[in-house]
């Protein structure tokens, strides 16, 4: 029961990365606005840092019955090693830090690195099933 869930949730993040890779090239600037919102609250910013644990955990827990394990079980704990160090970093220097790479990525950068996005996601999506 757990796998299938962990399969499934490890599924909808790739679909969530494909989602986020076409915003990223349809519509750069809402993206550059997203990025910019990173940690501007105390509600965003818990509330996105939790959510970053579900597939991390989906991605720890389906890692064995995956296409890639190793891929998988090192990307999980990544994501949940980092998403600990974002609870532990104060929310101004998280929003800070998103405000600085928001002013870096010009909309033109997110539109040249959506087909990455894509790409990725769509790994993802085929490694887990």
């Amino acid at each position: 029961m757990v796998e299938t869930y962990s399969k499934w949730i490890v599924v909808f993040f790739g679909l969530f990365i494909i989602s986020a890779g076409i915003l990223m090239f349809f519509k750069p600037v809402r993206a550059n606005n997203i990025l910019r919102k990173a940690g501007s609250t105390n509600f965003i910013n818990y509330a996105e840092i939790t959510i970053r644990l579900i597939p991390a955990a989906g991605f720890i827990l389906w890692a064995d019955h995956s296409k890639s394990p190793e891929a998988f079980r090192i990307f999980g704990w990544f994501m949940l090693i980092t998403s600990v160090v974002l609870y532990l970093v104060p929310r101004r220097l998280h929003h800070a830090f998103s405000l600085n790479a928001a002013n870096i990525i010009r909309p033109l950068y997110f539109q040249l690195i959506s087909p990455f996005a894509v790409l990725m996601g769509a790994l993802i999506v085929y490694c887990a099933i």
